[in-house]
């Protein structure tokens, strides 16, 4: 939106826009949309299921209704077809782990204001707020969060980085290694390695093995920003680790992901990009100040600070590759 689109009916509906967001945060938590799946329910059949209050609950369903996620037809509810692909968790595309993500920040959002005035997290001056139980709660959710979304961009982005004649890649920071195993499946020759926390391992394996790769990807526990990696590579992936750190972390970083690869070797760096002068684009800035609230020096980095980091480390050749996901994130590649 551009300066001159902004009147009070905007401002203001920009202003009360969580009211949509926590309508879909509760519709997810409830589980309304698997509920619903393939079915035509009433709101009090719906509450049954859920465990909710029958009024409460036609309120709800209104409320999705008229936001376009559910349809309603002679007082029954069905899901829109794009509630049944990404709402429901008997769809492969699900994306109710990542909404649940974002609802866990909602408490620190709430506070930026603190973190803006005193340059530090809202999680430190919150610490404590949560229990074990929903520190595990959010775990899950970010780690099948971040799975789901890279199983969606995966497919997409492996054509946009070229590996071909390459042998040996580290997904550095993988995760559950959700790259890896498309990167695997666009290259039969390749093999790789996750590097990722000891806390990684058992989700990472699961998924490895239940993608067919574990004789091609293996999982190697350690901590990036404190332990070497391991070496003998010719392709080093970094997907969306350098904006939980500072600058000069980044650049440690890049330098274990240089001294990692063989000479000839490829870094290949997804990471929602800011212009050089910051003004934009839109979800890079707000990712930004997600990074303020949630980690110590984490922020979007622009394009010429993540090739001075490249430099810094001898990288050669370096690449602004023509892609930019639904959440504007870019691709940066270099030579070693």
């Amino acid at each position: 939106m551009t300066s001159n689109d902004w009147h009070p009916g905007s401002i203001l509906e920009l202003s009360g826009a969580f009211w949509k967001t926590c309508t879909l945060h509760a519709a997810v938590k409830l589980d309304v949309f698997t509920i619903l799946d393939g079915l035509r329910l009433g709101a009090e059949e719906v509450a049954a299921q859920a465990g909710t209050g029958g009024d409460a609950t036609a309120r709800l369903l209104d409320a999705l209704s008229a936001m376009g996620l559910l349809t309603k037809e002679d007082g029954l509810y069905v899901n829109t077809e794009a509630a049944s692909a990404y709402l429901s968790k008997s769809s492969p595309q699900y994306l109710g782990y990542m909404i649940l993500h974002h609802h866990h920040l909602v408490d620190l959002w709430k506070n930026l204001d603190k973190s803006v005035r005193t340059g530090k997290p809202v999680r430190g001056f919150l610490a404590g707020y949560g229990d074990e139980e929903e520190d595990e709660w959010e775990r899950e959710a970010f780690l099948m969060g971040m799975y789901n979304n890279a199983n969606l961009l995966a497919p997409r982005i492996v054509r946009q980085v070229d590996l071909t004649g390459r042998r040996r890649l580290l997904d550095m920071g993988g995760g559950p290694g959700t790259y890896a195993i498309w990167f695997c499946r666009q290259y039969p020759e390749l093999t790789a390695v996750v590097f990722d926390l000891p806390t990684a391992r058992p989700f990472a394996e699961k998924v490895i093995e239940e993608a067919g790769m574990s004789g091609r990807i293996g999982f190697a526990a350690g901590n990036y920003l404190d332990q070497d990696l391991p070496g003998g590579f010719d392709v080093v992936w970094m997907s969306h680790i350098l904006h939980g750190e500072s600058f000069s972390d980044c650049g440690n970083m890049v330098q274990k992901a240089y001294n990692a690869l063989e000479a000839g070797g490829m870094v290949a760096i997804q990471e929602f990009i800011m212009d050089d002068d910051r003004s934009g684009p839109e979800f890079p800035g707000l990712f930004s100040l997600n990074m303020l609230v949630a980690t110590d020096e984490g922020r979007a980095y622009t394009g010429k600070e993540i090739s001075r980091m490249l430099e810094k480390s001898g990288f050669k050749d370096i690449r602004r590759l023509p892609w930019e996901g639904p959440t504007q994130s870019g691709l940066i590649s270099a030579i070693k």
